[in-house]
C-alpha cells in the first residue's frame, strides 16, 4: 500500500512522506531523494493538493524505477522425490496390517525410482513387540527400484511387528523418498503342541477338574464363596456362588473331593448367606463382601437385590438340595436351610406393584430407580421359572407370557448363517444367553414359543459359522478359534456377539457349547489347549479370554465364565446337573404352570 503525505516546516519547506508497506521505496535507489525544497513563490503558483499529486506520482515512478534495478532473489529448486508405490510381505501384497506372516518374511518394497542400496537399511527400520530394532539384511533378488529385505534372525511366532522406511531414503542423485512408510504383521502361531495328547475324555476331565479349583482352591476363605474375579479379593458373587455351587456337586462326582468336603463347603457357603448376608425380599445382592456379608454395590443405584443373580445362586442351591439326600444330620441340615433361603424370596414383589413382569433390580436407597424389567430373550429364563415354581411367591402365567416373553415378540424367526434362529435377537447375542439358564434347566424341553435345545443348538451353530466365516477378518478365527460371549477384553469387560465383534475370543463360549455342538467344540477345546496352551492355560484353566488380532491374552479367570465350563461339560457327559435341578419338584410344578412339555 502506498501512502503519500506532506507537511510544512515554519522554514516553508515541503517534506515529503512516503511509505510502501513500511518500506523506504527509495531504498538503495540512485536516484536519493529524500527532501524537495520548494520555493515560496512556487506555492503560490501550484495549490497545495497539486503539489501533493505531483509528488505522489514522482514517488511511484522513483519505486519503479529502483525496483526494476534490484537484482531478483534466486528460486529454491524443489528436491526431487520418489514414492513407494506398493510392497508385499510373504505374498501378502499392500496390507498394512498382515496375519499369518511367516517367521522369516521376506519383505518387498517396489519404489517409482531408483534407491541408493548401500544407504537404504540406515532408513528401514524393524521393531518387535517390545519397540526394539532387529537387524535387517537386503537380499541379493534387490533391484534399483525393488528391495527385497528380510529380519537377519527368526522371528517369534503370534508376535506383532512393525517395519518402518523412513522419509528421506536415498534415491538416484538427489532424489530422497517423499514420505514415511509403516506396515505391521502379526506372526503366524507356533502349531506345536504345548502339552503331551491324551485321549479327549481324559481331556475333558482334566478341564473340570483344573478349572473346579478357581471354586475350591479360589474360594473366599471366610464365606466360602466364589470371588467375581482372580483379583477380586473380598468381592463375591452371588450369581458365580450359585454356579460354583454346581461345580462343587462335579467335584465329588468326579472324586475331585469327597463327598464330606463338598459338603462341608456347600454348608458354609448356605450358612453364610443365611446369618450374615442381607437381604432384600429374600433376594441378595449383585456383590458380596465375603467376609463381612455386607453388600457391595454393582453401580451407584444398584446396592440392593439382584433378582437375576438370586435365580442363579437359587439354581445351585435347588442342585445341592437335590444332590445331599441322605438321612445323615449334616445334609438334613443343609437341605432344611436351602429351603429357608429359596421360600423367602418374594418374586412377586419384583413385579414393581403386581405389574405382569419381573423387574431385575429394587433398592431400600433408591426403590425401583434402575426401571429394568427382565424381559426375552436373554439369559434370564431361569428367573421366571424359579419364580413360578415358588413354594410361597409365585408369579402366575400372565407374567411369564406378558413380561418375560412379551406375548411372543421375543420370537425371532430369521435366518442367519444358513440357520433360523427361533428366539432372540439377530444371530443370537452373546452365548452365554445358552449357558446360565441351563446349567440346571435341561434343555430339551418347549413350551409355546420354542423348542429350547433347538434354540440353543441354532445359536451355538451361528456363532460357529459366523467365526468360520470370518466377515470382519479378524487373525485366527477358523473351525477351531469361534465363540463369542461377554468376557474381558483388552479395554475392559464387554458383550461380544456377531452383532459386536472386536476380534475377541472367550474360551467359555465354545466349551460351555459342548452339549449344543460336541464336534466344533471339541476342536476348539483342543485348540485352546494344545496350541494355545502356553499362553491359555493356567491355574484355574483357561483364562478368560483373548484376541489374536492384537494380540492380547488375558491373565484372569471370571467365576461366571469359568463355572459354565464345568457344568456344561458335565452335563454333555453324564448329565449330572440337570438332572439334579429337573428332579426338584417345586420345578416340575412351575415347568407344568408354564406350559413347558418334554420334560
Amino acid at each position: 500500500m502506498h501512502w503519500c503525505g506532506w507537511k510544512e516546516e515554519e522554514n516553508n519547506d515541503f517534506w515529503f512522506l512516503g511509505f510502501h508497506q513500511g518500506v523506504n521505496p527509495f531504498s538503495g535507489c540512485s536516484l536519493n531523494f529524500r527532501r524537495f525544497a520548494c520555493l515560496a513563490d512556487m506555492k503560490d503558483l501550484l495549490n497545495k493538493r497539486v503539489f501533493v499529486s505531483i509528488l505522489c506520482g514522482i514517488s511511484t515512478w522513483l519505486w519503479i524505477s529502483c525496483t526494476k534495478h534490484q537484482p531478483s532473489a534466486a528460486q529454491p529448486q524443489q528436491p526431487q522425490v520418489f514414492h513407494l508405490v506398493s510392497f508385499q510381505i510373504d505374498q501378502q501384497q499392500n496390507m498394512y496390517h498382515a496375519f499369518q506372516v511367516s517367521r522369516l518374511p521376506v519383505i518387498q518394497l517396489h519404489f517409482d525410482g531408483s534407491v541408493d542400496r548401500s544407504q537404504a537399511l540406515s532408513f528401514i527400520q524393524l521393531y518387535d513387540p517390545q519397540h526394539r530394532s532387529l537387524s535387517l539384511q537386503v537380499l541379493n533378488a534387490s533391484s534399483d527400484s525393488i528391495l527385497f529385505i528380510s529380519p537377519v534372525d527368526t522371528l517369534q511366532p503370534l508376535s506383532a511387528y512393525q517395519l518402518t522406511v523412513l522419509k528421506g531414503l536415498p534415491g538416484k542423485g538427489s532424489s530422497k523418498l517423499d514420505n514415511t512408510y509403516t506396515m505391521s504383521w502379526i506372526t503366524v502361531i507356533d502349531s506345536a503342541d504345548k502339552f503331551p495328547r491324551i485321549s479327549d475324555s481324559a481331556l475333558l476331565t482334566k478341564i473340570e477338574q483344573q478349572t473346579f479349583r478357581y471354586f475350591w482352591d479360589f474360594a473366599h476363605p471366610v464365606s466360602g464363596m466364589a470371588r467375581e474375579r482372580s483379583t477380586s479379593g473380598d468381592v463375591c458373587t452371588t450369581g458365580g456362588t450359585g454356579f460354583g455351587i454346581m461345580a462343587i456337586l462335579v467335584g465329588i462326582e468326579r472324586h475331585f473331593i469327597s463327598r464330606t468336603d463338598g459338603l462341608n463347603r456347600i454348608s458354609q457357603i448356605v450358612n453364610f448367606l443365611t446369618y450374615h448376608c442381607t437381604r432384600y425380599h429374600g433376594a441378595f445382592s449383585h456383590w458380596i463382601n465375603g467376609a463381612t456379608g455386607e453388600t457391595i454395590p454393582f453401580s451407584t443405584l444398584d446396592d440392593g437385590a439382584d433378582l437375576v443373580e438370586t435365580a442363579y445362586l437359587m439354581m445351585g442351591m435347588l442342585c445341592a438340595r437335590q444332590y445331599f439326600q441322605a438321612a445323615d444330620p449334616a445334609e438334613q441340615a443343609l437341605r432344611q436351610q436351602i429351603d429357608s433361603l429359596w421360600y423367602g424370596v418374594e418374586w412377586t414383589w419384583f413385579q414393581q406393584n403386581q405389574q405382569s413382569v419381573l423387574y431385575w433390580h429394587w433398592s431400600p436407597n433408591h426403590g425401583w430407580a434402575m426401571q429394568v424389567p427382565i424381559q426375552g430373550w436373554n439369559e434370564a429364563l431361569i428367573t421366571y421359572l424359579l419364580a413360578a415354581s415358588s413354594p410361597s411367591f409365585a408369579i402366575g402365567k400372565k407374567v411369564y407370557d406378558s413380561g418375560w416373553a412379551q406375548n411372543g415378540a421375543m420370537r425371532n424367526g430369521q435366518s442367519y448363517e444358513g440357520i433360523t434362529l427361533p428366539l432372540g435377537p439377530a444371530y443370537g447375542g452373546p452365548l452365554f444367553f445358552a449357558h446360565y439358564t441351563f446349567l440346571g434347566l435341561d434343555p430339551h424341553v418347549r413350551d409355546a414359543y420354542a423348542d429350547y435345545w433347538q434354540q440353543n443348538v441354532a445359536h451355538a451353530t451361528i456363532h460357529y459359522r459366523y467365526c468360520v466365516d470370518n466377515p470382519l477378518h479378524f487373525n485366527g478365527y477358523s473351525t477351531a478359534c469361534w465363540g463369542l460371549t461377554a468376557s474381558d477384553d483388552p479395554s475392559g469387560y464387554a458383550v461380544h456377539d456377531p452383532m459386536h465383534d472386536d476380534g475377541v475370543i472367550a474360551p467359555t463360549a465354545a466349551v460351555s457349547s459342548l452339549p449344543y455342538t460336541p464336534e466344533a467344540a471339541m476342536q476348539a477345546i483342543r485348540f485352546y489347549y494344545y496350541t494355545l496352551g502356553d499362553k491359555l492355560w493356567g491355574d484355574y484353566g483357561f483364562t478368560d479370554a483373548f484376541n489374536l488380532s492384537v494380540p492380547w491374552f488375558d491373565n484372569q479367570y471370571l467365576a461366571i465364565d469359568q463355572g459354565p465350563q464345568v457344568v456344561m461339560i458335565e452335563n454333555y457327559r453324564s448329565g449330572l446337573l440337570w438332572r439334579l435341578f429337573m428332579s426338584c419338584p417345586e420345578v416340575q410344578q412351575g415347568l407344568v404352570k408354564l406350559g413347558f412339555t418334554n420334560f
